[in-house]
């Protein structure tokens, strides 16, 4: 009896020393999460995006190694990337996809129907085609915007603000990384033209357009740029950042990681959490829930990160009253 016992006592402990994925796996089974985004593996900026995702899960239940695994492929900027990507992860049946920009999202939807997708940081699903309304999505796809529309008449305020003198901005990005540009140009005109500033539109496919861009704004005083948000302009933006340091161009960001990267100033949402909030819908539809009957959300925190060095490098003065809006000044 006494060898018995001891043996019952042996493996009981065993049995509390097993991983708790194994564990799991007796009990439930281990949900499949599959992450596309059309940053790059190890940029800083995709990094907080993943761990503001696997910490939005975590007190809903969802612990990585438990009872859910994640698939995480980086497309890099490159489109036909994200399609073999996409095709790749389809293979693998995931229970939800999570995505991060136009293309990958686009990507994802023309591999499959059926599967849910929630995606985060998009500029705009429903001019996209990616949903047939915000409020009742329809298909396998929901998500979190990051902009809306009037946002290209915030950034030409806080320019003029800090170079009152500006008489002509350029609008930079990639055609093919922002199917939306129609919406931010638009806006971005009009709010251009009542304060009687040249609004150029300057779309750029690779670093060499990013650099001719710039340099063409700094020829004559008064030049500016604004970036618009995209795959593209993220991925590039130290390119981007060193050629308006080095022309000496004051130049509007759309994210905090451009300024905290040394842009001049940035203003938008609060990427991180969007994908806060998106992990509770991947929890609803791990639920049960349908990504047709969640509606698509736009985001509810801004940020305004004023990079002080850079300033001092292209000799402007930071206005006082901008200094005290700031969520962050890098000094």
């Amino acid at each position: 009896m006494s060898t018995r016992r001891a043996v019952i006592t042996l493996l009981g402990g065993a049995a509390a020393g097993w991983p708790l994925a194994a564990r799991a796996q007796q009990g439930e089974r281990v949900r499949l999460i599959a992450f596309l985004t059309g940053g790059t593996e190890g940029d800083p900026n995709v990094n907080t995006w993943i761990s503001a995702l696997g910490g939005g899960l975590e007190p809903l239940g969802w612990k990585d190694g438990r009872n859910v695994r994640f698939e995480r492929r980086f497309a890099a900027g490159d489109a036909a990337r994200a399609q073999k990507l996409a095709k790749e992860l389809v293979q693998l049946n995931p229970d939800v996809i999570v995505t991060s920009s136009t293309p990958t999202a686009t990507a994802l939807l023309q591999e499959t129907r059926t599967i849910p997708i929630v995606f985060a940081n998009l500029a705009d699903p429903l001019g996209s085609g990616l949903v047939s309304s915000l409020a009742h999505p329809g298909g396998n796809a929901t998500g979190f915007t990051n902009f809306e529309f009037g946002i290209g008449g915030k950034w030409l305020d806080i320019l003029r603000d800090i170079v009152p003198h500006v008489r002509r901005t350029s609008i930079i990005f990639n055609p093919a990384a922002a199917p939306f540009s129609g919406g931010f140009i638009r806006s971005f005109d009009a709010a251009a033209r009542s304060f009687a500033v040249q609004p150029i539109v300057a779309p750029v496919n690779d670093v060499a357009g990013i650099e001719d861009a710039i340099f063409t704004q700094a020829r004559e005083p008064g030049g500016s740029v604004i970036v618009l948000m995209d795959i593209f302009t993220v991925t590039n933006r130290l390119p981007i950042i060193a050629s308006s340091v080095r022309h000496r161009v004051p130049v509007v960001y759309p994210y905090r990681v451009m300024a905290t990267d040394g842009g001049l100033v940035a203003y938008g949402p609060d990427i991180p959490d969007l994908f806060r909030r998106a992990a509770a819908y991947v929890d609803r539809i791990l639920r049960g829930a349908k990504p047709g009957d969640l509606p698509v959300q736009q985001p509810t925190k801004y940020e305004l990160v004023i990079n002080l060095k850079t300033a001092k490098a292209l000799g402007l003065e930071i206005p006082p009253t901008l200094l005290a809006r700031a969520d962050e000044v890098i000094e």
